[in-house]
Parts: structure tokens; C-alpha cells; sequence
């Protein structure tokens, strides 16, 4: 298959952007099997379910063309992220850069994931450039503004944060 084998590409994806897929599907072409995984995280407060955050990813995947889709699975997790990468299987941790001040801090971390595993590997892909200012807190703050987020989506997640905004503004069931 590919020289890098299984790699995991984590985020708490709340809610998955055309970024994110962008993402997803560039990796996906370099290693020999891709692991989505969605962190069950505390520290923030996410807007939609770590289930509802799976479901949203593989609807999204499954839409992926050239049979990536096949090399492609979604796992939630909430232990340390090389952890998972090692009950994964996996030695490779794929994060996507969208500016440079995403590099400072993802830096730190890929350093503090080698020394709490020495094994595991992080590559960073850059973000396309129609995709390099999309971010899951700028999309929920504009959306639940009223602005619209159709261009920074897809239209299956667009429909899910149109509903989740009117529920939380008390216009929906």
C-alpha cells in the first residue's frame, strides 16, 4: 500500500468545514489508510454530540470520490491523542495549518506528542487557499448571527447548524 501506512487526523470537528474535508481527502491520497478522530473533549462545550460529529464526517466521506472513501474511517476518542494513535494502530498524525499562528501551537504539540511517544509522527498539511481563514468558531459565530456559512460548509452540516441556531433561539421543536 503507502510507505506511511495508517495515520490518524483528530479534531473535535464541531462542526466539520469544507476545510476539514479538503483536509481529510489530501491526506487520505498520501497514507495507506486515514482515522478521523473526533475527540470527546471537556474543555470546550461543543455544539453537536461527539455522535452526531461521527455521523456528519461520514456522511461527508462518503461523498469522496476515487475510493477514498474505502481508506477512510471516523472513531470518536477522549484518552491522549498518541494513545489513540497507538491503539489505532496508526504512527502518523496528520494536522492541517491554516496561517501561521496555527504553526506556533501545533508546533508545541507535535513536540510534546514526540516525547509522549517517540514513535508516532506528525505531518502538517497546509490548508488550500480557498480554505485557509475557514474555522469551526468562526462558522458557528457567523451562522448563529444569521450570516451565511453555505460557503464555508457542506450542505448537509449547513442544514444541521441552520437547525441547531434555531433550536438554541427557541424557534425550532
Amino acid at each position: 500500500m503507502n510507505a506511511l501506512g495508517a495515520a490518524v487526523y483528530p479534531g473535535t470537528f464541531d462542526p466539520v468545514t469544507n476545510g476539514h474535508v479538503d483536509i481529510i481527502s489530501r491526506a487520505a491520497k498520501v497514507v495507506g489508510s486515514l482515522i478521523v478522530g473526533v475527540a470527546v473533549t471537556v474543555e470546550k462545550t461543543p455544539m453537536f454530540t461527539s455522535d452526531e460529529r461521527v455521523a456528519m464526517l461520514e456522511n461527508e466521506i462518503s461523498a469522496l470520490d476515487g475510493g477514498l472513501a474505502e481508506r477512510i474511517s471516523v472513531k470518536p476518542f477522549e484518552n491522549l491523542l498518541v494513545d489513540f494513535v497507538e491503539r489505532e494502530g496508526a504512527s502518523v498524525i496528520i494536522r492541517g495549518l491554516r496561517a501561521v499562528s496555527d504553526f506556533e501551537y501545533e508546533f508545541q504539540m507535535a513536540a510534546m506528542n514526540a516525547r509522549l511517544n517517540s514513535k508516532v509522527e506528525t505531518l502538517f498539511l497546509m490548508a488550500s487557499d480557498k480554505h485557509q481563514f475557514i474555522s469551526s468558531r468562526f462558522v458557528k459565530e457567523i451562522g448563529r448571527l444569521g450570516g451565511d456559512i453555505g460557503h464555508f460548509v457542506p450542505a448537509e452540516v449547513k442544514k444541521k447548524l441552520d437547525q441547531r441556531f434555531a433550536e438554541q433561539s427557541g424557534g425550532g421543536q
